[in-house]
């Protein structure tokens, strides 16, 4: 255990201080930069900061579950699904440098309160667990699809981001049902999709 909270202590240090590096090429990369009105890069910014706020959580909640998780199998699939979402953190940011905008002010916090959303429900059960996770990848699903259609159309840079990260999370959401996710309540898929809002709405400014 004290081998995991050092790896966890370290995942929360490089997510939040370090630049992240991807371990997969960019699906911006080659896509020349378009040429945007300062209002078009803002909002941009503004919803590849937000999606950078959706990759520190991911970093959390995954981190936070492995650390708990006695199965040894569960604990490896949830490392290896925090490397895929390492990779978007490291694509998002990029493209923020990209539009000339910064990750959210918050992010530590952001990253504080979803690793104990990912505590608690893994010490429900494993299965809880995986609940959670498909729940979020599927909100976080929802949340892409709808910033691709509200995306500046010539940014084909940060719409092939985005694309791409939308299948991560839905093949993320398929496994963990594989994997024996148990369904949430819809009390708590509400009170989810209610947090992210407020969550998802503070970061497009902050």
């Amino acid at each position: 255990m004290q081998d995991r909270f050092l790896q966890a202590a370290d995942t929360a240090l490089r997510t939040l201080f370090a630049t992240p590096r991807s371990a997969q090429p960019s699906p911006a990369a080659g896509t020349a930069e378009a040429e945007l009105s300062p209002q078009e890069k803002k909002l941009s910014g503004a919803y590849m900061r937000v999606n950078h706020v959706g990759e520190v959580c991911a970093q959390a909640l995954y981190t936070a579950q492995a650390m708990v998780t006695r199965d040894e199998g569960l604990r490896r699939h949830l490392l290896e699904a925090a490397q895929e979402e390492m990779d978007h953190l490291a694509w998002t940011r990029e493209r923020l440098a990209a539009l000339g905008d910064r990750p959210s002010l918050l992010n530590p916090l952001w990253f504080g309160g979803a690793f104990l959303i990912g505590l608690a429900a893994a010490k429900v059960s494993d299965q809880a667990s995986l609940g959670f996770v498909e729940e979020t990848e599927n909100q976080v699903s929802a949340h892409l699809q709808s910033h691709l259609h509200r995306l500046p159309p010539q940014d084909a840079a940060s719409l092939a981001v985005v694309a791409r990260m939308k299948a991560d999370e839905e093949r993320h959401a398929d496994a963990a049902v594989d994997a024996g996710a148990l369904p949430l309540p819809p009390p708590v898929k509400s009170l989810m999709a209610a947090a992210a809002k407020v969550m998802t709405t503070t970061a497009h400014y902050l």
